[in-house]
């Protein structure tokens, strides 16, 4: 390829980085003014992507607010991250760690504790240290509970050792995972890649890992005395048809294919002899060997909202999912992993539905109904191998909903994975700071 077009195809990588990054994503919706009047007490839950979105954009809105965000955790977590730490990618954990301290805005309260209790009924929560707090209003971005617990023989200590990985976790053991993979590419074997029976963060990391480790063992020159089995819970492998069937098609042309096994649900795994049990919709079980298994555990609505009245059936916090206010009790907003929607569990969703969510309290605040509408968007940038990713986006009716206009959404570019290695981290933490 020539300097020119090197240079031409740059620029337009340029510009769309420019619109991801400060048009809000095309957002439709204007920016209320900021209410100088209103001195109501909001609390915020969560200082993950969400809870900091909120509270930096809740500061500069309503200004005269007392705004409480009540959160433990001083180190801040970038999750986008975790997949480029276990494909080894990024080689460092330092690169997906941060200060909270640093991005909650002067004037908030951070009470530094968790939430153990919400009574909503009361309007107030109750933390870890018997503190109880009272709202005029709530948000609750707590996040969502990883279920490695559930299942049977596994525990977070077996992660990162002796064949088994997750990106999920944690930043140290998404490191292992590639320090395990690693290891299994430099001879081969089987790879058993796994999928949780239940709603997901980021459902396509578990694509992501797959397609990476194709691709790292076919730079090992394993690919040939290796073999990778994808095991999912349903009768699909990603919820959007059309990227559904895109990834299928991919692995089964692969020269070495990815065989994909149907409705398997992981329920046990022997970390001594390396074997999996799966479960079909029947109850029929199947064990599995494996040199190296990728594991992705069922996830829930943390323990404080599963119960709490702010639950809906499944344990998730019961919101509308277009207001994203809560249902029974007007209130309350839900941001985040914890909503209990359709879609939308990553950070590009937040990126969207935080302003939604702001807005949409203000109006409330004010006694009118919420005026703007959260349309189900989530990204994700689907490694397909190193250098190319395809840049999926999509909303609550599956509908591809690219942002970039010469990015085809179903087809792998090197944009989609200059994205994700380089311009996703400093937008996401403009996010966080409230800045688009």
């Amino acid at each position: 390829m020539s300097i020119r077009n090197n240079r031409r195809d740059f620029l337009k990588m340029a510009a769309g980085v420019g619109l991801l990054t400060t048009t809000g994503l095309q957002l439709s919706h204007k920016t209320q003014a900021a209410d100088e009047t209103s001195t109501a007490t909001i609390v915020v839950v969560g200082a993950g992507l969400a809870g900091l979105a909120a509270v930096n954009r809740l500061k500069k809105q309503l200004p005269n607010a007392k705004i409480i965000l009540i959160d433990r955790s001083i180190t801040h977590r970038y999750q986008p991250g975790y997949t480029l730490l276990a494909t080894g990618v990024w080689k460092s954990a330092d690169k997906v760690l941060d200060d909270n301290t640093s991005l909650v805005p002067k004037g908030v309260n951070w009470i530094q504790s968790n939430v153990k209790a919400f009574e909503p009924d009361q309007n107030r929560v109750i933390t870890d240290d018997g503190e109880s707090i009272g709202y005029d209003f709530l948000i609750v971005a707590t996040g969502l509970r990883l279920g490695y617990d559930q299942i049977e023989g596994l525990s977070m200590d077996d992660l990162g050792k002796n064949g088994v990985g997750s990106v999920y976790a944690s930043p140290e053991i998404a490191l292992a995972t590639w320090n395990q993979i690693d290891e299994f590419r430099k001879k081969g074997g089987r790879a058993v890649m796994t999928l949780a029976h239940t709603d997901m963060k980021c459902a396509g990391a578990p694509l992501k890992m797959t397609f990476m480790l194709h691709d790292r063992l076919l730079e090992a020159g394993t690919l040939t005395k290796s073999k990778i089995d994808f095991f999912s819970p349903s009768d699909k492998i990603f919820s959007v048809p059309r990227v559904n069937e895109n990834v299928l098609n991919r692995w089964k042309a692969f020269d070495h294919p990815v065989n994909v096994n149907f409705h398997r649900k992981l329920t046990r795994i022997d970390v001594a002899k390396k074997v999996a049990t799966f479960v079909d919709a029947q109850g029929g079980q199947y064990t599995e060997q494996y040199d190296f298994i990728h594991v992705v555990p069922p996830m829930m609505g943390v323990d404080s909202v599963l119960n709490s009245p702010l639950a809906n059936s499944a344990g998730w916090l019961e919101v509308d999912k277009y207001s994203l206010q809560h249902i029974r009790y007007p209130n309350v907003f839900g941001l985040g992993d914890i909503n209990g929607t359709a879609k939308g569990k990553t950070a590009a969703t937040v990126k969207l539905s935080a302003p939604v969510v702001v807005q949409n309290l203000i109006d409330v605040m004010k006694g009118q109904a919420p005026s703007q509408k959260f349309n189900g968007y989530t990204s994700c940038p689907l490694l397909v191998e190193e250098g190319k990713a395809m840049l999926v986006e999509f909303d609550y009716e599956n509908n591809l909903t690219p942002t970039v206009p010469f990015v085809d959404p179903l087809k792998e570019s090197y944009f989609a994975w200059f994205l994700e290695e380089m311009m996703l981290k400093p937008a996401y933490m403009a996010v966080a700071k409230g800045r688009v």
